[in-house]
């Protein structure tokens, strides 16, 4: 089995560097990826069973993994939501799916986004994990843009192992993560 390329990266050099910027005792003490998870959220279009699949084979292509379909725990009337119905559906990448899916993102998918000036980093919880969306889940060359039916939109929530929000943003800075430099627009 062949290591992906930015697991060896990160291996061989991100981890050791950020080592020394954090003065820390050894390597695993460091901020690590743990995991990846998409959502996508369906809204009324749950219901709809042939829109429903198409949205799973495009989150499939996208992540290499077969999704989950989430459910709604409670009706909600002014939502029209019923107990029950599918809410949307979410995947949990680890371990080499989600570094292949990380470099495919930055480096292929998010320089096809419209206008892109960058992520913001303001994504980053008190646990130090990012969360991000995308609107367009057709910006992954794996979609083909013709067959799209709906362009949906994804949420991305990096979970990172880390002390703080700082060593989170340096492990994604040296992962290539394109954020807006602050003194940008």
């Amino acid at each position: 089995m062949m290591i992906p390329r930015l697991k060896e990266i990160y291996l061989k050099e991100i981890q050791p560097a950020l080592k020394t910027e954090f003065k820390l005792k050894n390597l695993n003490m460091g901020p690590k990826i743990e995991k990846i998870v998409l959502n996508m959220g369906l809204g009324l279009d749950g219901n709809d069973s042939k829109f429903l699949k198409s949205c799973e084979e495009d989150l499939a292509k996208i992540t290499g993994q077969k999704p989950v379909i989430t459910k709604f725990k409670k009706s909600v009337a002014n939502f029209k939501t019923r107990k029950g119905t599918s809410a949307g559906l979410k995947v949990t990448l680890r371990k080499n799916r989600m570094y292949e899916f990380l470099d495919r993102l930055v480096n292929i998918a998010l320089p096809r986004v419209k206008d892109f000036r960058g992520l913001s980093s303001n994504g980053f919880d008190k646990f130090g994990n990012y969360t991000f969306g995308i609107k367009e889940h057709i910006i992954f060359p794996e979609v083909s843009f013709d067959r799209a039916d709906k362009v949906r939109g994804l949420d991305i929530v990096i979970v990172i192992s880390s002390k703080n929000k700082e060593q989170s943003f340096a492990l994604l800075s040296k992962m290539n993560f394109p954020f807006i430099k602050k003194g940008e627009n």
